[in-house]
């Protein structure tokens, strides 16, 4: 009985608090950020011609707001598939460098928040996030 009550008492601690706070329930909510993995895992081949090179990205959102959280999860099929040339599109010199490592995370993090902009009128993308990232060239 303990054990759930300490649960309980973790789960619902730190809004609570801010409520105690006399912070508006709503906001309070809003201020919990959300993680979606997009999964499974990417994995594709790039480069072009000659040798077969391969990149596995497992990948996932942070969003703002349930609704957001939904419109990711309805969209996902056009997500994983802009997501899939987006990948397939890297060359070593784009992969090898943390710069380039940096820039396919923004440019995907752009794309998600550009379809669910377009498809559902909703900005509630925060960020993405490599939780791997492998290339095999």
């Amino acid at each position: 009985m303990k054990f759930k009550a300490l649960v309980l008492m973790l789960i619902f601690a730190s809004p609570l608090a801010a409520l105690a706070n006399g912070e508006d329930t709503v906001a309070v909510l809003k201020k919990r950020a959300i993680y979606l993995p997009l999964k499974p895992s990417f994995v594709v081949n790039y480069g072009g011609g000659g040798r077969l090179k391969y990149l596995k990205a497992d990948v996932t959102v942070r969003l703002s707001s349930p609704a957001a959280a939904n419109a990711v999860r309805h969209h996902l099929p056009y997500i994983r598939n802009n997501l899939v040339l987006l990948f397939a599109s890297q060359t070593d010199d784009s992969i090898n460098s943390q710069e380039g490592k940096e820039a396919l995370r923004a440019e995907a993090l752009r794309q998600i928040r550009e379809i669910i902009e377009e498809e559902d009128g909703l900005d509630g993308i925060v960020d993405l996030y490599f939780n791997r990232l492998i290339v095999q060239q």
